[in-house]
C-alpha cells in the first residue's frame, strides 16, 4: 500500500503549543494496532470512571461501540471510500472514512450536486474533552474536517461535504459553520449537516 503523508498541526491540550502532526491517506495496520492497543484500553478506563461517578449512560461517548477494524475492512480497497488517519508522536489521534460517489447534496442551493460524505470520524479517547481534562490534543476534529474539504476539492466538488452527526457532536458541526438540516428519519433520526463551498472557504479562512 502506498501512503501519502501530509504535514498538519495540532495544539497541546494543556499549553496550547503547536505540535507537528501527519495526515495519512489510509488506515493501515499501524493505526488499527493503535486503536486496539491504546484507544480501546483508554476508552474502557474512561467508561469505568464514568460508571463509578454515576454518569448516566446517555452521556457516555456515543461512538463507544465502534469497531474500527470492522469498519476499515468493510470499506478498504474501494477507491470511492478513502480512509484518513491523523498521526502525532507516532500515535493515531484520529480516524475517518469518506464516501466520494454515492451521496448527493440536499441543500436547496446545491441540491443534487456531488459531495464528499463523511461515513465515520472519531478522535482518540484522550483527545475528547468530555473524557479527559485537559485533552491531550485539541484540533483533531478540525484537521479531519479540513481533510474532507480538501478531498472534496480534489474531486472537483468545490469543498462540499456532508455527514450525519452523533448528538454529542452536533454543537461542533454547528460551530464550524455547517448547515444543520435537522433529524433524518431515514438515518436513525441523527441530524444531517452539510457544508457549501462558501462555508468551506469561511472555515479555511478561520484557520480550520
Amino acid at each position: 500500500m502506498t501512503v501519502t503523508i501530509s504535514p498538519v498541526a495540532l495544539l497541546k491540550g494543556a499549553s496550547g503549543e503547536v505540535e507537528d502532526a501527519e495526515l495519512w491517506d489510509a488506515i493501515t495496520d499501524k493505526q488499527l494496532a493503535d486503536w486496539e492497543g491504546a484507544w480501546v484500553p483508554e476508552l474502557f478506563g474512561a467508561l469505568k470512571r464514568l460508571h463509578e461517578a454515576g454518569v448516566p449512560y446517555k452521556e457516555w461517548p456515543q461512538s463507544r461501540h465502534w469497531d474500527w477494524r470492522k469498519k476499515t475492512k468493510a470499506f478498504q480497497g474501494y477507491l470511492a471510500s478513502p480512509c484518513v488517519s491523523l498521526m502525532c508522536k507516532d500515535m493515531t489521534q484520529g480516524l475517518m472514512i469518506l464516501d466520494t460517489t454515492t451521496k448527493r447534496c440536499r441543500l436547496t442551493e446545491q441540491k443534487g450536486s456531488h459531495l464528499v460524505y463523511v461515513e465515520y470520524v472519531e478522535s482518540a479517547p484522550w483527545n475528547r474533552k468530555d473524557l479527559f481534562v485537559p485533552p491531550n490534543y485539541r484540533g483533531v476534529g478540525s484537521v479531519l474536517v479540513r481533510a474532507a474539504i480538501d478531498w472534496s476539492k480534489s474531486e472537483e466538488f468545490k469543498g462540499r461535504i456532508g455527514l450525519h452527526s452523533l448528538p454529542q457532536a452536533d454543537d461542533f458541526y454547528t460551530k464550524i459553520g455547517m448547515t444543520d438540516m435537522g433529524a433524518d428519519p431515514d438515518y436513525q433520526n441523527l441530524k444531517y449537516f452539510e457544508m457549501t463551498p462558501e462555508q468551506a472557504e469561511a472555515f479555511i479562512r478561520r484557520g480550520g
